[in-house]
């Protein structure tokens, strides 16, 4: 399957968004209240009012998306000028980047991230995050997260404070041995999500959303997934009682929840021979209906896929897929996912 067009579609928005060199809008316009495919966009969670100018994931997923399709920037005095803009978003007495959309510490990451693709770090220390560098805060902050009932977004914390301290040389080796023995004593072994005796309210698909962020960290750092066995059998009971384990949105939207079904899929079976071939099965199923949805849609009227930040999780999406099936959908240029350069999206 050509899908190419998804490639030069996610170009030409990203130009749609371009402000000045290495400069990004994140929307084009302000939230549409009427209901798009059956999603009602108000109840995205989103600031009433979106800001239509320079925003940190306009710029940061911009970088991406154009990594991603093989596009990045090349010539030397444009990546100045890109390194320049993410570097000035910074706060320089914390070190931090703030977006009303995303945790501080979320923001903070994806940014840094966004940096490293340009061979950068960010100007100013990390002061924010400094004090976890110890053992007792880091625990206190992992301990205190909200798993049993927002494991999604509070692992925008327990993941980006890792990411960002590795990406700028922060932590030491022993740190991030302590980080990954903290999550694998207390992985639970019974889904392969989440920590085990900290099951709450939240559905089970919230918790592969969160803890997606936490293989994303694993997998850079070379680690083991805990219990992938376990892992994949979820993913694979979600996608087939998608009715009540997973929205009834997924693969019709752009955003992040793709990207964390596939990447937890086609990464835990590097792991495990474990139903290898019904993992491969479901890739292809939700690969040929997701990516034929994305193909249709209109660049120039859809929401979403206007909002950079979910079009960089739907690309993402893409790229894995490609990575997970050879073979079966070409483009120009293979794609790349930015996770394996580095962590955090």
């Amino acid at each position: 399957m050509n899908i190419q067009g998804i490639v030069d579609k996610a170009k030409y928005i990203v130009d749609r968004h371009r402000l000045d060199e290495g400069v990004y809008a994140r929307w084009l316009w302000q939230e549409k209240r009427a209901e798009q495919d059956g999603i009602v966009s108000s109840a995205s969670g989103m600031p009433a009012l979106r800001n239509l100018g320079v925003n940190e994931y306009g710029c940061a997923d911009a970088a991406n998306i154009l990594y991603i399709i093989g596009q990045f920037i090349q010539e030397p005095e444009k990546r100045a000028a890109w390194i320049k803009t993410l570097r000035g978003l910074q706060n320089p007495e914390t070190g931090m980047y703030s977006e009303p959309t995303h945790h501080t510490i979320h923001t903070t990451a994806h940014c840094i991230a966004a940096l490293e693709l340009f061979d950068a770090m960010p100007l100013y220390p990390l002061r924010g995050l400094e004090k976890y560098l110890q053992y007792e805060e880091l625990d206190q902050l992992l301990t205190n997260l909200d798993w049993e009932n927002s494991p999604w977004n509070n692992s925008h914390q327990g993941a980006g404070v890792f990411a960002a301290l590795v990406i700028t040389r922060t932590c030491s080796l022993e740190w991030k041995q302590y980080y990954f023995k903290w999550l694998h004593d207390r992985a639970d072994p019974v889904t392969g999500l989440g920590l085990k005796g900290r099951h709450g309210s939240a559905p089970l698909y919230w918790k592969l959303n969160g803890w997606f962020h936490y293989f994303f960290n694993h997998e850079f750092a070379h680690m083991p997934i805990p219990y992938p066995e376990k892992l994949l059998d979820s993913c694979i009971a979600m996608y087939r009682n998608k009715e009540t384990e997973l929205d009834r949105f997924f693969g019709r939207r752009a955003g992040f929840c793709e990207i964390d079904w596939v990447f937890a899929m086609n990464r835990a079976s590097r792991q495990t021979p474990h139903r290898n071939a019904e993992v491969k099965d479901l890739l292809m199923d939700f690969a040929q209906g997701f990516l034929a949805w994305l193909d249709a849609q209109d660049p120039d009227t859809r929401d979403d896929i206007n909002d950079l930040h979910m079009l960089f999780g739907a690309m993402c999406a893409v790229a894995e897929l490609q990575i997970a099936l050879p073979g079966e959908f070409s483009t120009e240029y293979p794609l790349k996912n930015v996770l394996d350069r580095r962590p955090f999206i």
